[in-house]
């Protein structure tokens, strides 16, 4: 039972914020891309097999994600206690469990097209380098937002069986999203990556993190409404947009605060709903 708990605690099964917002990029692509229409048997099974495979996928990269930062971990308050970074969970083990996710969320991408298959594993050096990026340069947020949004495009092949501007469109407001909300959790931990040395845009625009968040939702909502436009969606899109409008500038920007650790972690939690109100948006106006 121990072993279960440290495994569930590894992959962070008990915080779904992670996988939730892995999958609603992936609920957006395929909502937009799905004839209502039609018989909606096949858009709830792949629903299912994106969450799915948002679960396998995240918990996978959590692992791989922990083995890379074993070492700043442990000099992190926050993740020093986490079972790699403790020693309570090896880096062997870990491997194998990062193996077996990875063959079950396998198994749920064999359910879709070729084409979307192979978009699907192009991905993986993605989802496995972006630990890394940290390192390297101040915007590991960016990198990240490239492959947590990825999903967007996978959902709408797995109907389509083809690549159009209008997903592109939603995939680059869905990175910006990711830009805004990631540079928010770093806030967290920001004192200890400056004394350790990593980077992020959380450190970058310290003193000006207000105008960034700004800058990225911007971006967020103005390509969301040009998605929404070359896909001729109803007026009423337009009007549902003020929500997520509201969520991002009255709510996610004005109660931010960058000193307080549980007031970065609460906003971006908050972006689970963000999420869904963007999918009820596209699915009921698609449904109209």
């Amino acid at each position: 039972m121990n072993q279960l708990n440290l495994f569930i605690e590894l992959i962070r099964l008990k915080k779904p914020i992670g996988f939730m917002l892995l999958f609603w990029p992936c609920a957006w692509g395929l909502t937009l891309a799905y004839d209502f229409s039609s018989n909606l048997n096949n858009y709830f099974f792949y629903l299912i097999l994106f969450f799915l495979g948002s679960v396998f996928m995240r918990s996978a990269g959590c692992i791989v994600n922990d083995i890379l930062d074993k070492e700043f971990d442990s000099k992190v308050l926050r993740t020093k206690n986490r079972p790699i970074a403790s020693g309570k969970i090896s880096i062997k083990i870990a491997i194998l469990y990062a193996f077996i996710l990875c063959l079950l969320a396998l198994f749920v991408l064999l359910n879709f097209n070729l084409f979307t298959i192979i978009l699907a594993l192009g991905s993986m050096p993605l989802a496995f380098t972006y630990p890394l990026m940290k390192r390297f340069t101040y915007w590991p947020q960016l990198f990240l937002g490239i492959t947590f949004n990825y999903g967007l495009i996978l959902g709408w092949t797995a109907i389509r069986g083809e690549i159009s501007i209008v997903p592109m469109i939603f995939y680059l407001g869905a990175i910006f999203w990711t830009l805004g909300y990631d540079t928010i959790y770093g806030y967290q931990d920001i004192k200890d990556d400056e004394i350790i040395g990593l980077k992020s845009t959380s450190i970058k625009f310290k003193g000006k993190e207000k105008k960034f968040l700004f800058i990225c939702y911007a971006f967020v909502l103005i390509l969301l409404i040009f998605g929404g436009y070359k896909m001729q969606m109803h007026n009423s899109y337009y009007l549902l947009t003020l929500i997520p409008f509201v969520h991002l500038f009255i709510y996610q920007i004005k109660t931010f605060n960058l000193n307080d650790p549980s007031s970065c972690l609460k906003v971006f939690k908050s972006n689970n709903f963000f999420g869904l109100i963007v999918f009820l948006n596209i699915f009921i106006v698609k449904n109209l």
